[in-house]
This record gives C-alpha cells, sequence and structure tokens, in this order.
C-alpha cells in the first residue's frame, strides 16, 4: 500500500544508497528557487536521482489532506518530484491521495437530526428562501464549525476597508483552518449552498470575506499569482489537486476527465486559503474566478488566460 511521504523519508534515510539519492534530490528542489536557472547538466542529474529512486516507498508516497504536518509531507513530495515542476501544465499528478482511499469525516446524522427536531427547529424557522442563511444555522449547531467560522471571520474582518489593516496571509489560514478542520457536510453545505435571489447570491459570495482573502485593491496578473502559488507548498500542491480532479473533458459526457464531481468540489475547497484563493464573481450567478486579470501579459497572454480558464470555462467544475 502506498505511504505517506513522512514515513517513507523515514523509511528512505535508514538506507544509505537512497539516503545519498534523496539528498541529491534535496539540493535540486533548493537550486529551483534560485537564480540563475539549473545548467542543462545539473538538471539531467536531478532526473537521474529522480529515477534512482526507482520504485521505492518514496516515489509513489503520497499526503492526506487533513493530516497533521502536511506541510512537511507536501515538502518532501515535491522534493522527490521536483523535476515536475517546471511548466505549469506539469502539476497534474496531486501529491493527496485520492479521496476514496482517505477515511470518511462523517456527521453526525442522528444527532444532527435531533438538534434540528429540537432546539435548532426555531433557529431554522423562515430560513426557506435563504439556503445560505440555514447553512450557517446548521453550523451553529457544530461547536467545531461555530468556533473556526467565527475565528477565521473575525481575522479577515479586522480593518475591513483598508488594504494595510487586513492581515491577509492570517486570514488565508484561518480560512484553510475552517475548511480542513470541519466536516464537509458543513462547509460545502455554506460554500455552495444553491440561491434563488441576490440577497441569498450576497450571503454566498461573501462566505470567504473576500474583502480581505480575495480583493486587492488593484487586479494582479493571474501570471503572478500563479509565481505566489508555485513557491508556496500547500498552494502548488491545491493546485496540482484541482488540476487532476477538475480536468475538463469534452469527450466525457458530465465534461469531467475524472467523473468525478465531488472530488473537484473538494479540490476547489482545498484552493480557499491560498494566493490563488478563488469566489463567486457576482450575487447572481454561480460563476467563480480568481481575482486577476490577463492584461499586459506580454508574449505570455495565452498562458495566463488559460489560468483563468480554468475557472471561468470549466464545464467540469
Amino acid at each position: 500500500p502506498r505511504s505517506d511521504c513522512i514515513a517513507a523519508e523515514q523509511l528512505c534515510l535508514s538506507d544509505s544508497t537512497c539516503n545519498a539519492t534523496y539528498r541529491v534530490l534535496e539540493n535540486c528542489a533548493l537550486a529551483k528557487t534560485r537564480f540563475p536557472p539549473l545548467d542543462h547538466d545539473s538538471r539531467v542529474r536531478c532526473l537521474n536521482a529522480e529515477l534512482d529512486l526507482g520504485n521505492s516507498s518514496l516515489l509513489h508516497c503520497k499526503c492526506h489532506r487533513r493530516m497533521k504536518r502536511q506541510e512537511h509531507c507536501l515538502r518532501i513530495f515535491w522534493t522527490v518530484h521536483s523535476s515536475m515542476t517546471d511548466g505549469y501544465f506539469n502539476l497534474e499528478t496531486s501529491p493527496y491521495e485520492n479521496p476514496a482511499h482517505e477515511e470518511h469525516w462523517k456527521t453526525d446524522y442522528n444527532k444532527l437530526a435531533t438538534l434540528l427536531s429540537g432546539k435548532g427547529c426555531s433557529q431554522l424557522s423562515g430560513d426557506t428562501t435563504n439556503p445560505c442563511l440555514k447553512a450557517t444555522h446548521v453550523c451553529n449547531l457544530s461547536k467545531k464549525c461555530v468556533r473556526l467560522r467565527t475565528d477565521y471571520a473575525s481575522i479577515c474582518t479586522k480593518g475591513e476597508g483598508s488594504e494595510d489593516m487586513c492581515d491577509r496571509r492570517k486570514c488565508h489560514r484561518g480560512l484553510r483552518n475552517f475548511f480542513e478542520k470541519v466536516p464537509e457536510d458543513f462547509t460545502k453545505r455554506i460554500l455552495f449552498c444553491p440561491c434563488q435571489d441576490e440577497l441569498c447570491g450576497e450571503r454566498r459570495r461573501k462566505t470567504i470575506v473576500p474583502d480581505c482573502s480575495f480583493q486587492y485593491n488593484t487586479k494582479p496578473n493571474c501570471l503572478w499569482l500563479l509565481d505566489s502559488c508555485l513557491e508556496d507548498h500547500i498552494c502548488k500542491s491545491r493546485l496540482a489537486d484541482f488540476q487532476q480532479n477538475c480536468q475538463p473533458a469534452d469527450m466525457s459526457p458530465d465534461g469531467c476527465s475524472q467523473r468525478n464531481h465531488a472530488a473537484c468540489l473538494q479540490a476547489y475547497m482545498g484552493l480557499i486559503g491560498t494566493p490563488m484563493t478563488p469566489n463567486y464573481v457576482s450575487n447572481s450567478s454561480v460563476e467563480v474566478s480568481l481575482w486577476c486579470t490577463c492584461e499586459s501579459s506580454g508574449n505570455q497572454k495565452e498562458k495566463c488566460d488559460q489560468i483563468l480558464a480554468m475557472f471561468e470555462s470549466n464545464k467540469c467544475l
């Protein structure tokens, strides 16, 4: 069975041959973050080191979305697969274990039903016209959901309206914490609640407190967003997961190459709280996008358009 990368690294470091190969790959990964870029001989040496790992558990290891020391696990994965990060469209292998193989984080539906039929019932009365408000009340019935939602909301609304006051990094961390630690039965209700009017749509769009987590004063170039993402192990991993699970396919009946919409939505949620945080573009539609533009992209305009199209023209998503 496929091991997680932390366990695989420990196994590798205890073997002298694997250890030596892994140290070469660590140097390769470090060199790729510096200028000038690696020369041809160095790239060949790095690629050979990756191939030398052969069938070791390190080459085939994966990480779990809700694991402890997740960043450390992802750093190991990208060290071993550093040759994959040369170009944006080579990120299609996700470092995350297939959701079907992960432990399911299930809600205690019996407990939830009791709450809804008892004290929760009065809270929910009159919310039928606003499913997003109802989803918030359902979240309030879970101590963990309401605590972590309150946490990120308080961080992300500090100094609202002032670019200098908003601590985007802390806001993003709070959002990731919420979407990673709260069961998806709650988070999906809040993020994907179906709306029939703009009041509901506005609540849905503001779920992630976009003034802090999503919008800048001016739209940056999408290539800048991508560069910021590729420098961050978590963002790069979530982007790779999104590319793998939300890859559109014209020949597929549902427009998805993986034919798994749940995995695509999970991958989409994983991007919230990273430099490439997506969100709804208005109160009256379910269209989503990144907060960026492709103006002034020069000869990289096509690449920039492809980044935006992953969200704006993705039939799978």
